[in-house]
């Protein structure tokens, strides 16, 4: 477990994850449809990700998702590939139901967790995931709404966060689907006031 940590520690560092918040990794690419004040409307388009399923605490399941599927990108997989590490990492707070996103509540007391794949990737040309908590999956094309904001992403934080993005998109003829998600872009230690974190939610139509 040790050596895996350092191996995943040390991929993070050459990959540009910043105490200083600055950013190497690829995003995936999207498309800015209109700006609402502080949220933006964008539309993403079909992506590979690699995801897990945790239970427990809300946190201690980001990091444990974070670990086994840094884990998978920085080697474990039956290729021993390194796999170029993309920003976000999502969690969503959904209930009863999945979110389409990185981290999302998957039942009771369990959290889907997922990386998103370099662009262009797919399932077939992928290595095979050698810890079997984690899968490949397909992510649709959708349209969010995203709200950025910076700190620490604690509870509070992010339902803080959740109900601007919500009172944000009130009155505008948005129509949502789902609950919100959150995207973090920054490793723990990164300067606060530098990390990178969006609220997010799905949108089922939007008003033009």
């Amino acid at each position: 477990m040790r050596g895996c940590m350092a191996a995943i520690l040390s991929g993070l560092l050459t990959t540009g994850c910043s105490v200083f918040g600055v950013r190497t990794v690829h995003e995936p690419a999207y498309t800015v449809e209109r700006r609402l004040g502080a949220v933006e409307i964008r539309q993403y388009g079909p992506r590979v990700a690699a995801e897990t399923l945790v239970s427990g605490d809300e946190i201690r399941a980001r990091s444990v998702g974070f670990e086994r599927l840094a884990g998978y990108i920085f080697g474990g997989n039956r290729d021993r590939r390194s796999i170029a590490m993309t920003a976000p990492v999502a969690q969503s707070r959904s209930i009863g139901m999945t979110a389409p996103v990185s981290q999302s509540r998957a039942g009771s007391g369990e959290w889907r967790v997922r990386f998103f794949m370099p662009a262009g990737s797919t399932i077939a040309s992928l290595p095979v995931p050698n810890n079997a908590a984690v899968a490949l999956v397909e992510a649709p094309p959708e349209t969010v709404a995203v709200l950025r904001y910076s700190g620490t992403p604690t509870r509070a934080a992010v339902a803080d966060a959740d109900a601007r993005l919500l009172s944000g998109l009130a009155g505008t003829g948005l129509r949502i689907d789902g609950l919100p998600f959150a995207w973090f872009y920054d490793p723990p230690w990164t300067i606060p006031a530098l990390r990178r974190n969006e609220a997010v939610v799905r949108l089922a139509s939007a008003a033009r």
